[in-house]
């Protein structure tokens, strides 16, 4: 009996996870968080055609800078499926890991501050936290939304180093 109620309680935890939602044994992970806020579907895209949802899914802590499906929509027509070709996927790697910081870094911490952090990809990007947030060009539009391996950020434009 013991075995069938651990058994009933293994395929509910799974059926949740597959239904989204979070169970108590873990707090989503940042590409769990992005995939369940609907305005990322094509961050979620370019991050499995880049193989970086492994990545995004490891311990971490990251901070990610996410643009909407709206940021990515704004860049010149045809650019994203360019990038999304399996031909394309280093520069396609570059682009997404210049939205990642490691470690975790809060809105707070930037607070009145001019900072050049640098990314996963090895450039800096300029974050001025002196009124509001913004990242090179792009501003934090919703902040510290926190995932069990770190921060995201969203933000209104692609960056691009």
């Amino acid at each position: 009996m013991k075995l069938l109620s651990l058994f009933k309680a293994s395929v509910l935890a799974g059926a949740l996870a597959m239904a989204g939602c979070a169970t108590t044994t873990s707090a989503p992970d940042i590409v769990e968080v992005a995939q369940s806020a609907g305005s990322f579907e094509t961050l979620v895209a370019a991050v499995s055609a880049a193989d970086l949802v492994e990545t995004l899914q490891g311990e971490g802590p990251f901070t990610v800078f996410a643009p909407t499906d709206e940021a990515f929509a704004a860049l010149p027509d045809g650019t994203v499926e360019t990038l999304l070709k399996p031909e394309n996927k280093d520069q396609l790697t570059a682009i997404l890991t210049y939205h990642v910081l490691p470690g975790k870094v809060m809105a707070a911490d930037v607070a009145g501050q001019r900072l050049n952090p640098e990314t996963v990809n090895g450039q800096t990007v300029h974050v001025d936290g002196r009124n509001g947030v913004k990242v090179n060009d792009a501003t934090v539009t919703a902040a510290d939304i926190e995932a069990s391996n770190g921060v995201i950020h969203v933000i209104d434009k692609v960056l691009l180093p």
